[in-house]
């Protein structure tokens, strides 16, 4: 039942890296951080000061980032790139194509502040595409943890994967309630199982999602909550079981509708189980300068648009 998940507290995700990176490194003398002259937001402090020899400032010169780190991997090192989601994706694009996904380097490209949560810095900070481009890129993990716990059990996890990764996180503070759940990548969380309806969320949408189904089992709907952390690759296995039991499915993400989360669960659908599926995510839109709870309204990505969502696909499968 959602009403047993219960929150420990609340926390920023992008603290959770910070926490992570840094014991990962106690484990691992290989792994080095790199940053685009964004160590504070990127929360590098307690790295900084415990590895200073394994730490590198590479200023405002992303592209020349995404270069080291793929030439550190040659000599065993493994890299973890950190700046905003926008500029690890988007400005350094062809970069990471060609000396990160087709040479097949072992870069954990580590970007904080994504999607419109990012707030207040507007449209030109908020990338609401990353997820597709990295997605795309032939041989490259997409893993998009859901709170402070499971970014620092991510963070953590990619350190053992050997493969280039693209780990997406947020600013704000969020409630943390997955600490208690083992983490394994590229293995959805099932929340709660249900009948009438599946919603597949990832990211900052999953506390979301479970709160709509909250309100959705008070309407005496059967509602199964899936985390999908890791979108690439995708645990296909979870969402046709899913989907074979309810029918119907509402993704939900803090990303463009095309090209994201939802585009991927919809892909094992057509090609499985044809399914009516409504998307929650930003359509085909910039964001904008705002708070975090007021775009995330603004834009559709709250509890009740999850709620009307679910609601208008059991109507679809039932006609």
């Amino acid at each position: 039942m959602l009403k047993e998940i219960q929150v420990s507290g609340n926390k920023d995700t992008r603290s959770g890296f910070g926490d992570g990176i840094a014991e990962a490194a106690r484990k691992n003398p290989n792994i080095v951080a790199l940053t685009a002259d964004l160590a504070g937001s990127m929360k590098l402090n307690q790295f900084m000061k415990e590895f200073p020899e394994r730490f590198v400032q590479c200023g405002i010169a992303e592209a020349n980032m995404i270069g080291i780190a793929a030439g550190l991997t040659i000599g065993g090192k493994i890299p973890y790139t950190t700046t905003f989601a926008n500029f690890s994706t988007g400005r350094v694009y062809d970069q990471i194509r060609q000396s990160v996904a087709y040479s097949g380097k072992n870069v954990k490209i580590c970007a904080s502040h994504a999607g419109v949560t990012l707030g207040e810095d507007g449209a030109t900070h908020q990338i609401l595409e990353d997820i597709g481009l990295m997605k795309m890129l032939p041989g490259m993990s997409v893993v998009v943890p859901c709170d402070y716990a499971q970014t620092k059990a991510a963070t953590m996890a990619i350190a053992d994967y050997v493969g280039p990764v693209y780990l997406r996180f947020g600013r704000p503070v969020w409630p943390i309630f997955t600490d208690k759940l083992p983490f394994q990548l590229g293995k959805a969380q099932v929340f709660s199982e249900g009948t009438d309806v599946t919603i597949f969320a990832c990211g900052h949408l999953v506390w979301k999602a479970i709160e709509a189904g909250r309100i959705l089992e008070e309407k005496g709907i059967s509602v199964e909550v899936i985390n999908i952390h890791t979108i690439k690759p995708l645990d296909t296995a979870a969402v046709i079981n899913s989907l074979t039991k309810t029918r119907c499915a509402v993704t939900a993400e803090e990303h463009n509708i095309i090209g994201g989360l939802g585009d991927a669960i919809a892909q094992v659908a057509a090609r499985h189980l044809p399914t009516p599926i409504e998307y929650v995510g930003t359509n085909d839109t910039f964001g904008e300068s705002g708070t975090p709870t007021d775009l995330l309204k603004k834009y559709g990505l709250d509890t009740p648009n999850i709620v009307a969502a679910a609601e208008k696909v059991i109507a679809r499968k039932n006609k």
